[in-house]
């Protein structure tokens, strides 16, 4: 949803708002469920490409070491080549885990309005790489700057035809990068979840064999969408290995871990039998995404620690 339209989202928790009411009586879960905090760098669409290499370094700074790429305006890998770029992680001590593409070239929906930055400026995106055109490129790349995933953000899904168009590009790119030694993974929104002419796109999706793709469980949308992660992590054991951590208000939008709606200790709780190896803190537009990410990272050692 947001990533197809670059919704701008206004709500955000500030540095001053990490006391949140109960966090300090919130019971942490048992030590084996501790994973390397990673981010997804969605939560910064509209200001990294300003400053890549700075802002890398204060998420360092911030205690997140693992790093999920998405857009950039610079093209390429925030303006870099996938080697370049994996090494610039490196010398951070951070590591490159996955990275998001669309399923099909992204249009902008007819009625969208064209996405701004956070002073109001038009964007301007240059092409997104997307598995029916690229995969081969894409796989050959990641493969050889080492990152194990490769994930789908979003592909069409309106129409029977689409769903059928787009579970034949997952299938296809999932063979190719097993080849390679790296996973094909699908991330939701929540529209996946909505039945189209009597087909539901995730159940579309989920029936491809396990070999060949696996999921990262966006818990808000999925969440938003009525569908319950343990309950999925239950019935698809092991095809969850990656999962986007993102929290939502009572209105429905994104905000700070721990400010928002979604239980995650049950979920967490379930993180074996859902297969999680990476887990990635995301919040889509936030007016102060360092801000947003302190007051998840406190959530999360209070959850996790």
């Amino acid at each position: 949803m947001f990533r197809r339209e670059f919704i701008r989202n206004a709500g955000i928790a500030t540095v001053g708002g990490l006391m949140l009411p109960g966090l300090n009586s919130l019971q942490a879960l048992p030590k084996a469920t501790k994973y390397k905090y990673g981010v997804q760098l969605f939560t910064f669409f509209t200001t990294i490409d300003q400053d890549v290499e700075g802002t890398l370094k204060k998420i360092a700074d911030l205690g997140y070491t693992e790093i999920e790429s998405a857009f950039s305006r610079k093209g390429g890998y925030y303006g870099k080549t996938a080697k370049e770029f994996a090494a610039m992680l490196k010398a951070m001590g951070m590591t490159w885990k996955s990275h998001h593409v669309t399923g099909m070239p992204f249009k902008m929906p007819a009625n969208a309005k064209p996405p701004v930055d956070a002073n109001g400026n038009p964007i301007t995106i240059p092409p997104i790489k997307n598995l029916q055109d690229d995969t081969d490129v894409l796989v050959k790349e990641l493969s050889e700057a080492g990152v194990p995933y490769l994930v789908c953000a979003s592909t069409p899904v309106k129409t029977a035809e689409e769903i059928k168009q787009s579970k034949e590009i997952l299938r296809k790119s999932g063979e190719a990068a097993k080849k390679a030694g790296i996973t094909l993974c699908f991330h939701n929104h929540e529209a996946e979840f909505k039945s189209v002419d009597g087909v539901t796109p995730y159940d579309e999706f989920l029936s491809i064999s396990p070999d060949i793709l696996k999921f990262e469980l966006d818990l808000a949308w999925a969440s938003k969408a009525g569908a319950n992660p343990v309950e999925l992590f239950k019935k698809h054991k092991g095809r969850f290995p990656l999962w986007h951590v993102k929290d939502i208000d009572a209105s429905g939008k994104p905000c700070a871990l721990g400010q928002g709606t979604i239980d995650f200790k049950p979920i967490f709780a379930a993180a074996k039998e859902a297969g999680l190896k990476q887990f990635f803190v995301e919040h889509d537009m936030p007016s102060d995404a360092f801000a947003s990410l302190t007051t998840s990272k406190f959530y999360l050692d209070k959850l996790l620690g």
